[in-house]
């Protein structure tokens, strides 16, 4: 199983991938991807959009069923990647290039009380 180490994780699956200006890019990890199975619909949150941490924020919908995806931070939606939303096999062809939406967190620290890659690959063996 894919777990790159430049980013954090949920316990929920979501990876989360700080970006040089704050931001972070937010997306579901090859875990669940895999889990789904093909994704044939995608709804992401609006761009301006306030985020709690854990909060339930877009839904990834597969031939076998639909999935709430969460925000791994609390922050305000500041883009959304439109090209998984007409495409959403993008994110079973790769899940860590295929990001969903992009936050700026409230607490730029919020990053660190996630999963690092080996103690996310831990809890998914």
């Amino acid at each position: 199983m894919n777990v790159p180490a430049d980013r954090k994780y949920a316990e929920s699956h979501e990876w989360a991938r700080a970006r040089p200006d704050g931001t972070v890019d937010v997306g579901i990890s090859d875990h669940a991807q895999a889990a789904l199975g093909d994704l044939v619909f995608i709804e992401l949150p609006v761009v301006g959009r306030k985020l709690a941490a854990g909060e339930a924020s877009a839904i990834v919908e597969s031939v076998k069923a639909a999935s709430d995806v969460y925000a791994p931070v609390a922050g305000d939606v500041v883009a959304v990647n439109d090209d998984v939303t007409s495409a959403p096999e993008k994110v079973n062809e790769d899940a860590y290039e295929a990001w969903l939406f992009r936050l700026k967190p409230a607490d730029p620290d919020a990053l660190s009380k996630l999963l690092d890659a080996a103690a996310y690959e831990k809890s998914i063996r």
